[in-house]
């Protein structure tokens, strides 16, 4: 009696264990899962991080790209421009070596006209004249 009382004892308290066990087993198998779910939530995230970088990257590359295009038109344009200023400052010196020959020769002729027997005044016969004729000296800056 007093051996059946023990096992009868020692039954229930492997029957408490084996309880507590399961338990603890249950618990862990919750845990297991709520992490693993974390665990692909965090995995869904990284990704979606990964795939939104890659496309930011790939729109920077597109930006880069277009102001490398901008910046290639850009020079090409600053060197038309400066071709085209170049060859209006030709252009340019050009008509002031041409303007200086004439003034030379209106010189020329103002000077004939002063030491001849024909004035520039008896050419004039306005009394006010509008035009009048200054002779200035040419100066280059090349």
């Amino acid at each position: 009696h007093e051996r059946a009382a023990r096992s009868q004892e020692a039954v229930r308290a492997s029957r408490r264990e084996a309880g507590e066990c399961r338990r603890q087993l249950q618990a862990r198998l919750a845990e297991m899962e709520s992490l693993r779910g974390a665990h692909q939530s965090l995995e869904r995230q990284l990704q979606e991080l990964e795939e939104r970088h890659s496309a930011e990257a790939a729109g920077l590359q597109d930006t880069i790209g277009q102001l490398e295009d901008d910046l290639r038109n850009t020079k090409n344009e600053m060197a038309r421009h400066l071709r085209e200023y170049q060859d209006l400052l030709n252009v340019k010196m050009a008509l002031d070596i041409e303007i200086a020959a004439y003034r030379k020769l209106l010189e020329g002729e103002e000077t004939l006209f002063s030491t001849g027997s024909v004035g520039l005044s008896e050419l004039n016969p306005l009394p006010n004249p509008t035009y009048s004729f200054q002779p200035r000296g040419f100066s280059s800056s090349t």
